[in-house]
């Protein structure tokens, strides 16, 4: 027997287990249904868009930092694990504990500082936040994206994500920078979606499409720049995939994301992307291969978060010089239909 459960936007979804629970009880236990009713809807299948967030809640936030700092950011970054150094090189310095701003999430995890940094750098005006937020980390993912729409409102127009990730394909070693071309976003692909719930048509589209939402020109751009910065030796350019975390991949795990394409996996940024890309966002996304993924049952290599926060600390300057060149390079005024202009 296959049942189909369809469930609208915003509402909660039935664990199969309960249906079949309430299908076949018997009559003689009908007449204490309506009682124990609560009891057939399993909380563990209730989606992540419950946590709706209104437009006002963005508003109030951006509000309140635009009340803090005289700089109107054109350009947002990101930083991964072992990257916050990138907002170490923005002038002209206003910077907020995570803590201290209005609707913001907190940072639990180590080497993500939790502090949003206005400046400026090469021209532009800059907004980075040391440290995001991740599921694993007990946020809805409208928590672990709430920046972005904030920095939608401050004016941003592009928004630059990075990332430490493990490496799938074989060509790939630590060390590598990855220009992420595409993603899979596997939360996503079991009705874990930052766009779940009422469509906000103030930000975007109900239904964005995701075919182009890591800028072609910009990708280009980068790897150009690399060439002339004499680290294209180690520059790669691939699909990543998100995971929920907080562990790694089991070895099995790990065959099927090879299988499926996967270039490097991670526990961020596709949710962050997807959410840039309906508000209309130019994105541009990296990853810091911090280690190889083990796919074979003889391989007696383990990752730990030390590894990938040390790769991070060696490749730092790279990354920043990469990023920091590139940001020089982005011009203004890309948030219409002037895309193909870098």
């Amino acid at each position: 027997m296959e049942i189909n459960l369809v469930a609208a936007a915003g509402t909660t979804l039935i664990n199969p287990s309960c249906c079949f629970k309430s299908t076949f009880s018997s009559s003689s236990s009908s007449s204490s249904s309506s009682s124990s009713s609560s009891s057939v809807v399993c909380q563990s299948s209730i989606m992540h868009s419950k946590d709706q967030i209104s437009h006002d809640e963005y508003q109030k936030t951006a509000d309140w930092l635009m009340s803090q700092t005289k700089h109107r950011p054109q350009v947002a970054i990101i930083c991964g694990s072992g990257l916050g150094m990138l907002a170490d090189t923005l002038k002209c310095q206003d910077s907020f504990a995570y803590s201290d701003i209005p609707g913001f999430p907190q940072s639990t995890v180590q080497g993500h500082a939790g502090r949003l940094v206005f400046g400026e750098l090469k021209g532009k005006t800059c907004v980075c936040m040391q440290g995001r937020f991740h599921m694993y980390e007990g946020h809805s993912l409208a928590k672990t994206t709430f920046p972005v729409r904030v920095f939608k409102l401050l004016g941003v127009e592009t928004l630059i994500v990075t990332n430490a990730a493990g490496s799938l394909a074989d060509g790939f070693h630590p060390g590598d920078i990855m220009i992420i071309k595409d993603h899979v976003n596997f939360p996503g692909l079991v009705g874990l979606n930052p766009l779940s719930g009422p469509n906000d048509d103030k930000f975007g589209p109900r239904f964005p499409a995701m075919s182009s939402c890591y800028d072609k020109d910009l990708r280009c751009l980068a790897l150009d720049i690399a060439k002339q910065q004499g680290v294209s030796g180690f520059m790669q350019e691939g699909v990543y995939a998100m995971v929920g975390g907080p562990n790694f991949e089991s070895i099995a795990e790990a065959r099927l994301l090879h299988r499926l394409g996967v270039d490097a996996v991670g526990m961020s940024t596709a949710a962050e992307v997807v959410v840039a890309t309906h508000c209309g966002l130019r994105v541009f996304g990296l990853s810091l291969i911090t280690n190889k993924v083990v796919k074979s049952y003889e391989d007696s290599e383990s990752v730990n978060h030390d590894g990938v926060l040390e790769v991070g600390r060696l490749r730092s300057l790279t990354v920043q010089q990469l990023v920091t060149e590139l940001i020089s390079r982005i011009e203004i005024n890309n948030n219409d239909d002037s895309k193909n202009a870098v």
